[in-house]
């Protein structure tokens, strides 16, 4: 069965919670943005593959007195005093982090999974360092070599990419540029592959050069916590993460990694790359890890799984070209080209309907594809009827006449808000 989000009013009984009457009493027109997102969530589809839900505990740690402290440092080597309780929040962080992962250790304090990358290259790597990643144009991240980043830079990025027909990963362009341009790292990882990575395949590659591996498991780390898809630690030297998306935790980043670089990377975060953390969230990490070492967590990322694929298959009846024949994952990329309508129109159309979704690269020419995910309806309890009432409404939306959309975006509110995702 679909495993719903915990059905509990999102205001809790936290006594330091601000109700939302005080919000509108002191800033009404702040008040309006919240309930008009609000609305916005419950009464559209959101298949952005990197959001999610998170539980009302987890809004009540990032709504909590922890946004108050100042907390430069690590658990007991603190620049501020006052640090004793907020210390035990990010200890419980890290332990379950561990724990959930297989890992030696785990920074639980970057602001954001850029911000991961940055720590781990900064570990590693020095500037003017060859990197292999995956290229922009197949699915690669800004921070693997955009010129318009830090990355792209600071470093310099070989780029590899995925084979024409089938999408998949080239392992032998892989080693032969490896061999080629013997790198400092190789990255592994992708904002839109659909399909499982082959870390240790990875693995070897990097041994044969000599090269460090980092795996950007971004998208993934969800289902690896609920056992959905294949870990990463054994093969990387450090794992970069996002703690949203699949994971249903705070927006924020996460690094894995042996002992033996713990320091490195440690120090990498802070005080290399960012000063104090946000305690509030590390807290709300910690409800997210939590929550994520159950059996209904690991229950839902099958389920995730199980809606991607459903949905790819609908989809694909309705005429879209799906990139690698389908998912492995909560993700899937897809070309809408077969039903007339380019990447980047196809999102503003299914925008209108109230279908929230991103463009992509695709594997082969220069139009865009769309990306989506499952997570966040699966979250709101959805199940394969929705998933294949999903792929009725992306057709409709895109092939409705503009008089007919008002109609699509209708029908659209009415299945959406059949799955609140927050109750009560």
């Amino acid at each position: 069965m679909p495993v719903t989000a915990a059905a509990a009013d999102v205001r809790g009984t936290n006594p330091y919670r601000p109700d939302v009457d005080v919000l509108r009493g002191q800033d009404p027109e702040i008040a309006d943005v919240l309930a008009g997102e609000a609305r916005r969530q419950a009464d559209s589809l959101q298949l952005i593959a990197a959001e999610n839900f998170v539980s009302p505990a987890v809004l009540a740690a990032l709504g909590s007195p922890l946004a108050n402290k100042y907390a430069e440092g690590y658990p007991g080597a603190r620049y501020h005093g006052g640090c004793e309780i907020v210390d035990a929040a990010e200890r419980i962080a890290v332990q379950r982090a561990t724990a959930l992962f297989g890992a030696d250790h785990a920074n639980v304090q970057s602001h954001s999974g850029s911000s991961a990358v940055l720590a781990a290259y900064a570990a590693l790597l020095r500037p003017g360092d060859t990197v292999l990643a995956m290229g922009l144009a197949y699915g690669g991240h800004l921070t693997h070599g955009s010129p318009a980043n830090f990355s792209g830079r600071w470093f310099d990025f070989v780029p590899y990419g995925v084979d024409a027909e089938t999408g998949l990963i080239d392992y032998e362009q892989v080693r032969v540029l490896a061999h080629e341009h013997r790198p400092k790292a190789i990255v592994c990882g992708s904002i839109s592959y659909p399909r499982h990575i082959d870390y240790a395949q990875f693995r070897e590659i990097a041994d044969e050069v000599g090269a460090c591996l980092i795996a950007d498991a971004a998208h993934p780390i969800g289902l690896v916590a609920g056992g959905a898809a294949p870990n990463p630690v054994p093969y990387a030297d450090v794992v970069c993460a996002t703690t949203h998306k699949v994971l249903r935790g705070p927006r924020g980043g996460m690094l894995l990694c042996g002992a033996e670089l713990a320091e490195r990377i440690d120090r990498a975060v802070f005080p290399f790359t960012q000063g104090g953390a946000q305690m509030h969230t590390i807290a709300a990490k910690a409800v997210a890890f939590g929550e994520a070492a159950t059996e209904a967590f690991t229950a839902y990322t099958h389920q995730v799984v199980a809606n991607a694929r459903a949905l790819a298959d609908a989809l694909a009846e309705q005429g879209f070209a799906i990139t690698t024949g389908g998912t492995d994952t909560h993700l899937i990329t897809a070309d809408p080209g077969p039903l007339g309508v380019e990447g980047r129109a196809a999102r503003a159309r299914l925008m209108a309907a109230g279908i929230v979704l991103d463009t992509c690269a695709l594997p082969y020419g220069d139009e865009r594809g769309i990306r989506f995910g499952t997570a966040a309806v699966t979250t709101q309890g959805m199940g394969r009827p929705e998933m294949e009432r999903i792929a009725e409404l992306f057709t409709a939306a895109l092939r409705a006449e503009p008089e007919k959309a008002p109609r699509v975006r209708a029908r659209v509110r009415e299945l959406a808000e059949r799955f609140p995702p927050y109750r009560g």
